[in-house]
């Protein structure tokens, strides 16, 4: 058994924990059902024969024992799982970007997998998401119950991309980096599990200015606890370089506004008017400044 192995059967354990064990009972009992998939749009959409009140009470009850739901939207008939971030505003951002088509990709701290799902329409070789969440892992079972995909889901980090039994052609690291404590050592990860030639498509927030510097947090920033580093463009290219990386392109750079993260009911929590100083939404209830991300394509060099 390979140390990859090890590490997958014990994190698969964590599905049998008293909060995750009961939902994924549940998901597991829905029965087969003939549905149409719609990914085209803002929402991922599923429908199917409504007919059954029984089974929509119990789909939209499920949907709500699986809160919170932080990326999205997603539409199952008619039920609208109204998610904190407005994903689709990030994916169309960076879309005009990229192209998957036959590509092997990889989606680090894929969350539910809204992305993944998206990305199936420009019909890559394979689709693989990682993020150590229970919850997350759960939600996209749900889900992707309904769209039977071939994405493979993997309850896996950042640091595990170094076993992993392939390489990849384009990896996504979406709101990630500024989580962890050791940024160059997780851009050295996502490099080494890149095919040569490769591809990284990374956001992460960012402060302004022309130095080679990074803003540490004190506690928190923006009411977020283990956010490490928030880097100006500049510093962020350099840790890319450090990393192997041979070309850093800035893709683009937004502020973070109520339009795209911002309290649901789906939630059940505080959201972005929550962690700004409504004195002055330009800095974060702690001071700092506002969240603004930087989106980049780091390539690995073709040898």
């Amino acid at each position: 058994m390979s140390d990859l192995d090890t590490i997958r059967i014990q994190r698969q354990k964590m599905l049998s924990s008293k909060d995750i064990a009961p939902l994924w009972e549940r998901i597991r009992n829905l029965p087969e059902i003939k549905s149409i998939t719609n990914i085209s749009s803002d929402k991922v959409t599923v429908t199917f024969d409504a007919s059954d009140v029984s089974l929509i009470s119990e789909i939209t009850n499920l949907a709500i024992a699986m809160k919170p739901w932080r990326k999205g939207p997603f539409l199952i008939n008619s039920l609208f799982i109204d998610s904190e971030w407005q994903s689709f505003i990030k994916y169309n951002l960076l879309r005009p970007h990229f192209n998957l088509k036959d590509k092997v990709v990889g989606d680090i701290g894929c969350n539910n997998g809204y992305y993944l799902f998206k990305m199936l329409e420009d019909k890559p070789a394979k689709l693989v998401g990682f993020d150590p969440s229970a919850l997350f892992f759960t939600q996209f079972s749900f889900i992707n119950h309904f769209i039977k995909s071939d994405i493979i889901y993997e309850l896996l980090g950042v640091e595990h991309l170094g076993l992993y039994e392939h390489k990849f052609d384009t990896l996504f690291c979406l709101g990630v980096l500024y989580h962890r404590s050791d940024p160059v050592a997780t851009l050295k990860s996502l490099y080494k599990g890149l095919n040569s030639g490769g591809e990284l498509i990374l956001d992460t927030f960012m402060i302004d200015g022309d130095d080679d510097v990074a803003l540490v947090p004190n506690d928190r920033y923006s009411k977020i606890p283990n956010v490490y580093f928030v880097p100006t463009v500049s510093a962020l290219s350099n840790w890319c370089k450090k990393a192997g990386f041979s070309t850093v392109e800035i893709l683009d750079i937004k502020a973070t506004d109520a339009t795209e993260q911002r309290k649901t009911s789906w939630i059940d929590g505080q959201s972005l008017e929550d962690f700004l100083d409504l004195s002055d939404i330009t800095k974060t209830i702690e001071g700092y400044p506002a969240p603004k991300r930087v989106y980049i394509r780091a390539i690995k060099t073709k040898i």
